[in-house]
């Protein structure tokens, strides 16, 4: 990409390569194989004969969906493999993320989560419609399935979504107040503080990717949660603080331990209580919470 930006295949690229990145992102929920994506997608994209393409913007989707695929089904593999519960990579996210209720939602932990649980098809086919309102033709030339096959699999897809979304919508500002008590009763050792903030089926999911020290397998319950909280509190040899960050387009806490990163904590809220508890600590999933990540549905 080091050609002279008045190149009209440079300059349509660098015009939607914050897209191309969400695409990516939000198909794969790592940061690291997205940007692999966009090269893969750039070296394809300067063989192409631009006189040919009617729809640029459509043809680049396309390249990054297909090359997203190929790299799902690697990734398949590599989460088999992984220790413990395997986290989206979080991603410190500019101010008009979070002001996109759309694209906010659909970058959160949360959902990011639930789109683990399709198929790479299903995946591709909902973020493609979902997210970014594209065409059924356009996907289907995308996933190589007929327009009819991609209207099934969007609908399967969403509904499987939707039966896994929080029950009730919650503003940011909702989210940050839920967090803010969450804090407060943790930095204080307020202990019935933390049982009035959880739901009572409250999940707890920490990624260590077997470098940090983690939970491998999911906590269930409000009374477990907090007893893992304290009991692992009680273990630190230091101080832990809590600063409030915004993460995928929503509200998250940037942990310390002695003033040095030790992992991002987002939340799912439902309501006034926290129902999901998503703890990243592996190191090389923090590179993206320093600096800002522009993200885009257009």
């Amino acid at each position: 990409m080091s050609q002279k930006a008045t190149d009209p295949a440079t300059e349509t690229f660098l015009a939607h390569r914050s897209l191309l990145f969400t695409v990516a992102y939000e198909m794969l929920g790592s940061a690291a194989d997205a940007e692999d994506i966009l090269q893969e997608t750039w070296l394809r994209w300067v063989k192409v004969d631009l006189e040919q393409v009617r729809d640029r913007r459509a043809y680049l989707v396309r390249i990054t969906t297909r090359q997203s695929l190929n790299r799902l089904r690697t990734m398949k593999r590599r989460k088999e493999s992984y220790v413990g519960p395997w986290l989206p990579e979080p991603l410190l996210t500019t101010p008009d993320v979070a002001e996109d209720v759309e694209l906010a939602e659909s970058v959160s932990m949360a959902i990011m989560l639930v789109l683990e649980t399709l198929s790479p098809t299903e995946r591709a086919v909902f973020v493609l419609r979902e997210a970014f309102d594209v065409g059924y033709d356009e996907i289907a030339a995308a996933v190589d399935k007929s327009p009819a096959a991609v209207r099934q699999i969007a609908h399967r897809a969403r509904r499987h979504v939707d039966a896994r979304r929080p029950r009730t919508a919650v503003s940011p500002s909702e989210t940050r107040r839920v967090l803010d008590s969450f804090r407060h009763a943790f930095e204080t050792g307020d202990l019935q503080g933390l049982l009035d903030v959880l739901a009572p089926d409250v999940v707890l999911v920490g990624d260590g990717g077997g470098v940090k020290h983690a939970a491998l397998r999911p906590v269930t319950g409000a009374d477990k949660v907090v007893r893992m909280f304290f009991g692992g509190l009680s273990k630190v040899e230091g101080t832990l603080t809590a600063e409030p960050t915004v993460v995928n387009g929503n509200p998250a806490l940037l942990v310390r331990l002695n003033g040095e990163i030790d992992g991002i904590l987002a939340v799912r809220a439902d309501g006034a209580r926290i129902t999901g508890l998503y703890y990243v600590r592996n190191p090389e999933k923090l590179s993206r919470i320093q600096s800002e990540t522009p993200l885009s549905l257009r």
